[in-house]
């Protein structure tokens, strides 16, 4: 089979076509051909070195696929099922603990750019009907942070406000699933052209943060002097403050992503005033993707791709991730 491999010390250029052996379902295991994978902030950070994991690394953290066999000792599995892999596969319910997180695929162990893998059963579920390779595999990291950030982490109804970050993965399902349960969305970016677009996929207000670098005061103003409901946080320290400001009282800011850094300033005072929470987030259980992939299917949502790469072209995948200028998931094509 094929795959790719990331040497130490990292970075794009190491990324590299290897060719292997597959092996067998062992006890508890399934084998899966692998048909699509999508890019994921993680997965890059991973690429480049930032990091760091073992010499010879399978990147990649999502996976779609089916199965060609199965191990001793696993129930619900067939051969020639469609399944979805799970971002922590020893995290199958309840609330988060430090044993739950290990073994992420592509970082802890092997990962899905490969053409087939085998893996302990528990971590996949079955896949959404409806949905092609490409776009359940969006689902496994992005999707499912969106899910709970909005269904587990907090407490929305019909009504009440969310405000999203930029055209990212995760900000378009946090967009998607929040119009679902009939909730009104504020969208930031600082491209026009984006806007527009998540303003089709529903969001009601939009803000352009270049041109409104206090969106935060704009966001009390479009909600009455309210404040949303629920900030999903992907930029970290440098917008913190503007969503402490732009967040009601005893709202919820679930932090998901540190795209401006790892640490800054924080104005405290606010958001105690505010009695709101910072909630940080980091995927979610198996039992948790089961209830997306059932949301998913009853309210027809599709998965928005940007753009899809063969797998001996993943470096060059991750380098338009670079660009920044995608809208939506880019995904990689690694079997017909």
């Amino acid at each position: 089979m094929r795959m790719i491999q990331l040497s130490k010390p990292g970075g794009l250029d190491n990324l590299q076509l290897t060719e292997r052996e597959s092996r067998a379902p062992g006890h508890g295991e399934i084998s899966v051909a692998v048909k699509a994978s999508s890019l994921n902030f993680h997965d890059y950070v991973v690429a480049v070195g930032l990091l760091p994991t073992e010499d010879g690394r399978v990147p990649m953290s999502d996976g779609a696929g089916v199965v060609t066999a199965v191990g001793e000792g696993v129930t619900g599995f067939s051969v020639g099922d469609n399944v979805l892999s799970c971002f922590f596969p020893n995290w199958l319910d309840g609330r988060p603990a430090f044993e739950k997180l290990l073994q992420v695929p592509g970082d802890h162990a092997d990962g899905f750019a490969a053409e087939q893998v085998t893996m302990p059963a528990q971590g996949f579920t079955r896949m959404p009907e409806g949905l092609d390779f490409r776009e359940a595999a969006t689902l496994t990291c992005a999707g499912l942070t969106a899910w709970r950030a909005l269904m587990v982490e907090t407490h929305l109804n019909p009504g009440d406000w969310v405000l999203v970050q930029g055209s990212g993965g995760v900000s378009i399902f946090a967009l998607q699933f929040a119009r679902q349960m009939g909730c009104r969305v504020i969208a930031t970016s600082s491209s026009d052209a984006k806007l527009q677009r998540l303003g089709e996929l529903g969001a009601e207000h939009l803000i352009n943060y270049r041109e409104t670098p206090a969106w935060g005061d704009r966001a009390m103003e479009l909600t009455g002097g309210r404040g949303v409901d629920l900030v999903v946080e992907v930029g970290g320290p440098g917008t913190v403050g503007q969503s402490i400001r732009a967040v009601a009282f005893d709202g919820c800011i679930s932090m998901i992503g540190v795209l401006t850094g790892i640490s800054g300033e924080v104005p405290t005072a606010e958001l105690f005033q505010k009695n709101a929470r910072i909630s940080g987030i980091t995927v979610g259980s198996r039992a948790q993707q089961l209830d997306m992939i059932a949301a998913v299917e009853a309210g027809g949502i599709k998965p928005v791709i940007d753009s899809s790469f063969p797998l001996e072209r993943l470096a060059d995948a991750f380098r338009h991730q670079e660009s920044q200028q995608h809208f939506g998931k880019i995904c990689l094509d690694i079997a017909d």
